[in-house]
């Protein structure tokens, strides 16, 4: 049987550690204060070890890292390095060079290494896919990706990387491959140097483009996806009730000299099997340990989405931060 070893026990480690327990693999858990840990091993039915002696056991298949960002890439290398398989809970890395060094430790030691793109597991993103690919929309030709709540403020990674890893992976999963041109902008008004409000651009070939809108700091929470094409448009809304998230328009727009004429069409909402993303995405994994093949957001999926997180923090254009007293530099000519 498969065994699985968790590092991290935080509030979403014990999500992680719930699905691999009902999954009946999760085999030991581990973290930094060790009386959480304990915690967790009761809770879940497990034993609780040091990071090291969890790191070098022999009995293991695969790892599950949720722990604090700045660690992801250590504690993945030393994973693989120990011939264990190794799932990385978003952001992968918080720079391309340290996705680059878990990547090549993944190729040295032959072992499957996946990060925790969560919403690419949901039904209902599923759903959109086949949507698209069965040509409902037409044409792809733009992508709003809105993610916004009153969130958990985090001082060790910004909104870039904390957030934006989903919406990149969706929206490139759409777009079927890499943006020609990356742009970003936003605000840091709690920690300085730390975004907290960003607003992106992505431009892809064909005249197709993508915007962002992520922050932790809107007092209503929207977690949104819309894909327009030349036919129509989805709407994936996981606020939503199951029965609600998934929603096609057919509206029909057409020249009428020199304006245009909209035609609005009744919303249909398009159903959606009722499932647990986050289970379906640790299964993923244990099937990749069993099978030592990728998983839907393997290595690839993690670098794609690690080098266009790369372009946004390279072209990142800042527009305040917090206890900023620079007078604007708007003026009229």
């Amino acid at each position: 049987m498969t065994r699985i070893g968790l590092i991290g026990c935080g509030m979403w480690g014990r999500n992680l550690a719930r699905n691999l327990a009902a999954l009946g693999v999760l085999a030991g858990v581990a973290d930094r204060y060790p009386d959480r840990a304990g915690d967790f091993a009761g809770e879940f039915g497990t034993s609780h070890v040091p990071v090291d002696e969890l790191l070098a056991g022999h009995d293991l298949d695969g790892v599950v890292i949720a722990s604090a960002a700045p660690t992801h890439a250590e504690l993945a290398c030393r994973a693989l390095e120990c011939g264990l398989h190794a799932y990385v809970e978003k952001p992968f890395a918080l720079t391309l060079a340290e996705a680059d060094r878990m990547a090549a430790a993944a190729t040295k030691a032959d072992r499957q290494l996946m990060v925790g793109h969560l919403i690419r597991y949901h039904d209902a993103f599923r759903e959109l896919e086949s949507q698209i690919e069965a040509g409902v929309i037409g044409e792809v030709r733009h992508v709003t990706a809105n993610r916004l709540a009153m969130g958990r403020i985090r001082a060790t990674e910004s909104v870039i990387h904390d957030l934006c890893p989903h919406d990149i992976s969706l929206i490139l999963a759409i777009m079927g491959g890499m943006p020609e041109q990356v742009g970003c902008s936003g605000a840091s008004h709690v920690t300085p140097g730390n975004v907290d409000t960003l607003s992106g651009f992505l431009a892809f070939a064909g005249g197709r483009s993508a915007a962002m809108t992520t922050s932790w700091m809107s007092p209503y929470k929207e977690h949104r996806l819309t894909v327009s094409g030349s036919e129509g448009a989805i709407v994936f809304d996981d606020t939503r009730p199951w029965a609600e998230k998934l929603t096609l328009y057919r509206d029909i727009i057409t020249p009428d000299g020199d304006n245009f004429a909209i035609v609005r069409a009744k919303p249909v909402h398009l159903p959606v099997a009722e499932a647990e993303p986050l289970k379906q995405e640790m299964q993923a994994f244990v099937t990749s340990c069993e099978t030592n093949k990728p998983a839907l957001t393997g290595l690839d999926d993690a670098m794609a989405v690690q080098t266009v997180l790369e372009a946004m923090t390279e072209n990142f254009i800042e527009f305040g931060t917090a206890g900023d007293d620079r007078p604007a530099t708007l003026e009229r000519a």
